[in-house]
């Protein structure tokens, strides 16, 4: 028995009525006509597959229906966030991507108890997954995945109210009355009093300046890796909502629609580190890293590389030269050499590129990441450059103008002192000239005042950073910033070369050449590059030649 016969005739009516009304308030009859005769004119292979994409294209704009937040393991096998992002599309819930992004969490201090570490480490990532799976998932549900400035305004938002909130706690905790300690001292002899007395007399006389404090770290919140990890998911379900690889919808949401041509930024590589967990007496050179002359594509520049590391490894296995003792693979994915002096290693690399006919100081140039602030010895004041030799920030000045002197190649220094010797990196920017350029790493204070001399400035992608986070800053440093990695990437998320690119930095640093963490950044730099030359768009930035960032950047653009 057919449907119609359950009904009454005017029932019936009464629902046809109905449905053609709802086809007509929808548009579907016209929609359907105009299909059936694009489809006619173009007669397609695939009549089905034609009219699926006819009908997607009028589907509603995807929402975001859910967030998920999941723990997984970074490259260094240590527990992190992944973000992931589903979307009501053609009225299917459906995964459209999902983020990681380096995190950092606590103290770098190698005295730091790792259990005490590890523990800091779960906690934070159990918060960040509770914040996605709860709080963000309900605040940002029904949300336009395309409109990365609301969203990011959102987790912004989110992110500050919890950071105030904690702050508030601690003072109120710092506020609270505690009983008066009572400490029961021995009185002191004689001889100790007049002792003491002498030796206050004795410092009143020092004219010596006294030693700066180091600043407060920035206290990390836990679980904001969850902001910056979900930022960058919703930036990829945009670009894939619109059919848009990353670095172009990063640039559109930079630029206001993507430019019309894209360079590939420059390639800086860790060539070795002889930093204070490599193997060696020598802790000054956390990275020495290789700078290609520019216009050099980035399969060019890996395999100049490797060249030069295998020259560098034959040197070593022959050399019968003291010092040299063992060679074990670094974090950033450089090997670590034993070295006592800072000369040793780059006397290595000179010898290497003479035995391989590179031009150093023409063809390629070297940066030297010092990570001073990590050599601090505060009880001495002074900064522990290889093991048992101490520099006061006056006596590293000397050091690194002689170093620069005698190794002209040697073109940027990044992070040569704390940000606390702030007359240290005056003095050093007067006597290197224009011959070698001071960089700071602004990731952790991007709104520090400036610092004299500075030129140029490392940004790493992690925490609570969104995506318009990075746009506003790079604007803000506009050509002095660097996209730098950190020791504990994600395993297999490749969005930060994407991210370089979009931004139009003309410098990006990705570490070493070993681990898959870093291997397939540089792997999707070469597929950007090759898709960008085989579209015509893709320009050298032949301009920007070493010594890095010769421009002195703009200091209201600085200042935070």
């Amino acid at each position: 028995m057919s449907y119609r016969g359950f009904m009454s005739r005017q029932d019936f009516y009464d629902i046809k009525n109905a449905a053609a009304e709802f086809y007509r308030l929808n548009g579907v009859p016209r929609e359907i006509e105009r299909a059936l005769n694009e489809l006619f004119t173009d007669k397609p292979e695939d009549v089905h597959g034609y009219l699926a994409n006819y009908f997607t294209n009028l589907c509603a704009p995807p929402r975001i229906s859910r967030l998920k937040g999941k723990e997984v393991y970074d490259a260094r096998g240590q527990l992190s966030i992944e973000a992931e992002v589903l979307c009501i599309v053609c009225n299917k819930e459906k995964s459209m991507s999902s983020a990681a992004i380096s995190s950092h969490f606590g103290s770098k201090e190698a005295s730091v108890d790792w259990k005490v570490k590890s523990q800091e480490r779960a906690d934070h990532v159990m918060m960040a997954a509770q914040w996605l799976n709860e709080p963000l998932n309900n605040m940002l549900k029904g949300q336009n995945p395309c409109d990365q400035s609301a969203v990011d305004h959102i987790l912004s938002t989110f992110f500050m109210a919890h950071y105030l909130e904690e702050n508030n706690k601690k003072k109120e905790v710092s506020a609270s009355p505690r009983e008066p300690e009572v400490v029961l001292r021995s009185p002191l002899p004689a001889q100790t009093k007049d002792k003491k007395s002498a030796d206050k007399g004795k410092k009143s006389n020092n004219t010596e300046k006294p030693f700066p404090p180091s600043e407060p770290p920035e206290p990390v919140l836990p679980g904001s890796s969850a902001i910056g990890s979900l930022s960058l998911a919703v930036a990829k379900t945009g670009a894939t909502i619109q059919g848009l690889p990353l670095y172009k919808y990063i640039a559109a949401q930079k630029n206001g629609q993507p430019p019309m041509q894209f360079h590939i930024p420059v390639s800086l590589v860790t060539l070795l580190s002889c930093g204070k967990t490599s193997p060696g007496k020598l802790s000054l050179l956390e990275e020495v890293i290789l700078i290609p002359k520019t216009g050099q594509r980035v399969k060019q520049i890996i395999t100049m590389t490797l060249q030069l590391q295998k020259e560098m490894m034959r040197i070593i296995n022959t050399s019968t030269k003291a010092g040299v003792t063992q060679v074990v693979l670094c974090n950033n994915g450089a090997p670590a050499m034993t070295y006592e002096r800072p000369e040793q290693p780059l006397d290595l690399i000179t010898e290497a590129c003479t035995n391989l006919g590179l031009a150093l100081g023409a063809e390629i140039h070297l940066a030297v990441n010092c990570a001073a602030p990590e050599l601090m010895d505060f009880s001495k004041g002074k900064y522990e450059v290889a093991t048992g030799v101490l520099k006061s920030p006056d006596e590293l000045v000397d050091m690194y103008q002689t170093l620069i002197s005698k190794y002209p190649a040697v073109v940027a220094l990044i992070d040569p002192f704390r940000r606390e010797d702030i007359d240290q990196w005056e003095k050093l920017s007067n006597v290197i000239g224009d011959s070698c350029s001071l960089l700071s790493d602004i990731t952790y204070n991007s709104k520090a005042p400036p610092l004299p001399g500075v030129r140029g400035h490392i940004l790493k992608h992690i925490n609570e950073t969104t995506v318009s986070d990075l746009i506003c800053i790079t604007s803000e440093h506009q050509g002095s910033v660097l996209m730098g990695t950190t020791c504990s990437e994600p395993c297999s998320d490749d969005s930060l070369s994407d991210i370089a690119v979009g931004l139009g930095l003309h410098y990006v640093k990705l570490g070493g050449l070993s681990g898959a963490e870093r291997m397939t950044k540089y792997n999707r730099l070469i597929s950007i590059e090759e898709e960008l030359a085989q579209q015509g768009i893709l320009v050298s930035e032949e301009k920007h030649s070493p010594p890095l960032f010769t421009e002195k950047p703009r200091e209201q653009s600085t200042a935070g």
